[in-house]
């Protein structure tokens, strides 16, 4: 499988395109239904335990800080959206980023629900699929549904890319 190099810096604005959607749509939901996200500044904190050891956590927030945690957390966010992208990219060898459709990049979105439900979660002491929240089934519920707004926008971000890489074609 060959990909050119103008297909990955496609993938790369499309990931950094969903990600900002998908915090779009977060903001969204704090602001009119008082539903918050995950802090990423305490994913921060949990990649800066990993050096030491420490993988998984009873209680992220009970943690010692870590010396400017929301860095790391906000790179990982982002760093992972794009890996996504660029998996998706690379797997449809690049056809899909000149012309996106819908189903691939849901599919992407939903296909990755199972990261935060068995692995961060857990990792954080949320418990498997949030089941130590105070509501779990809201949690799961939005993991989902933010996976989704992902997937979403991965297609809406590979738009106007696909249109450019068509024009240059």
């Amino acid at each position: 499988m060959h990909i050119e190099t103008i297909h990955i810096v496609g993938a790369v604005v499309v990931g950094i395109g969903a990600v900002v959607i998908m915090d779009v749509w977060n903001l969204f939901l704090q602001r009119a239904f008082n539903i918050s996200s995950l802090n990423f500044c305490l994913v921060g904190r949990w990649l800066g335990h990993m050096p030491t050891g420490t993988f998984a956590h009873a209680n992220i927030a009970a943690a010692p800080k870590r010396p400017l945690e929301c860095v790391p957390g906000w790179t990982a966010h982002y760093l992972i959206g794009i890996a996504f992208a660029v998996l998706l990219v690379s797997v449809l060898s690049g056809s899909w980023l000149e012309q996106p459709s819908l189903l691939p990049a849901l599919l992407v979105g939903v296909g990755t629900v199972p990261i935060p439900y068995f692995i961060v979660q857990p990792a954080l002491g949320l418990g498997i699929a949030a089941a130590k929240t105070p509501n779990p089934a809201q949690a799961r519920l939005k993991s989902l549904v933010t996976h989704t707004v992902f997937g979403v926008g991965l297609y809406l971000s590979a738009l106007p890319v696909g249109y450019l890489l068509r024009l240059h074609a």
